[in-house]
């Protein structure tokens, strides 16, 4: 691969169409927050739930501005890149988009959730291995300063509870579609802190948003507190003989996490391993299905 890293990105929906080719195309990105060596040279477009034709005017002609052109058509899309980012709200389309990716032989990352559903990221990771197809799936709040330092001091927890926001989705999207949406994040910052392992799920909504309780082996447990559009993240480690907190600021979430997410990607790209191992990746969908299930039957569900 080149030492410039040309990519193709699929889908205008998310914020993150915008964030992610800001800190490769954009002249005026702040310099701190740029990363050199990464190039996004088209953007592929297509009607989404999740944002309406004015906001993806808007960002489109953003993209365009920065000198990345979007188009409708997916094989133009794909035609002059060395590497894909599935950038995707919709996790209905993750699975139907990969499917067309996957035998490009070019490296993808695909964002937050992988899938609306952990059969559906199961079938992601057979098309993957069946393919060759080299990829990962993350969100950037695992990779903070503050969660990793958190975990450095506590590195066997017996108990973690995190909290995060439930966000929100198109009109008629349930809570349990909202969970695996949004509260990826949450479940993923509790997966960084515990590890693989969960058993089971149960979710409790409440007039604040709702709060999961994972079990792991033995008397080890995790709790994720959704709160409903409150965007801030962090929690705490405990074992025998320490109790560590961690925070994540606001301005570090918005600006910097996407950067530090992205320096992984770049590194992934050109060759590097996965910074997230596939087996984890796949137990986060796992509970976020399970919390998904339990939200819709007020039971515990397993993993």
């Amino acid at each position: 691969m080149n030492d410039e890293v040309r990519i193709a990105m699929i889908g205008l929906d998310t914020s993150h169409s915008i964030e992610f080719p800001r800190r490769m195309n954009a002249p005026d990105c702040r310099e701190d927050l740029k990363v050199d060596g990464l190039t996004v040279v088209s953007c592929l477009r297509f009607p989404s739930p999740f944002q309406n034709a004015e906001g993806l005017d808007q960002r489109q002609k953003q993209l365009e501005e920065w000198g990345i052109p979007v188009t409708l058509d997916f094989d133009a899309a794909v035609a002059d890149c060395d590497a894909i980012m599935l950038e995707i709200n919709d996790p209905c389309q993750h699975l139907p988009y990969f499917e067309r990716c996957a035998g490009l032989g070019k490296p993808l990352f695909l964002d937050k959730p992988p899938a609306e559903s952990a059969a559906s990221f199961e079938r992601i990771c057979d098309l993957a291995a069946q393919q060759e197809t080299r990829f990962f799936t993350s969100s950037g709040m695992r990779f903070v300063p503050q969660l990793l330092d958190a975990c450095a001091k506590v590195e066997e927890p017996e108990s973690v509870s995190v909290f995060g926001a439930l966000g929100g989705g198109p009109e008629g999207t349930t809570l349990g579609q909202i969970i695996v949406w949004y509260g990826i994040h949450t479940f993923e910052i509790l997966n960084r802190a515990m590890g693989r392992g969960a058993e089971s799920v149960f979710v409790k909504p409440d007039r604040g948003g709702a709060v999961a309780t994972v079990q792991y082996p033995g008397s080890r447990r995790g709790v994720v507190e959704l709160s409903d559009r409150k965007w801030l993240y962090g929690g705490w480690l405990r074992d025998s003989k320490n109790a560590v907190s961690f925070s994540i600021d606001i301005p570090y979430m918005v600006h910097n996490s996407v950067t530090d997410q992205l320096k992984r990607i770049k590194a992934f790209f050109q060759g590097g391993e996965a910074p997230v191992a596939l087996e984890d990746s796949q137990e986060i969908m796992r509970m976020l299905d399970a919390a998904a299930r339990s939200a819709k039957s007020g039971q515990v569900e397993p993993v």
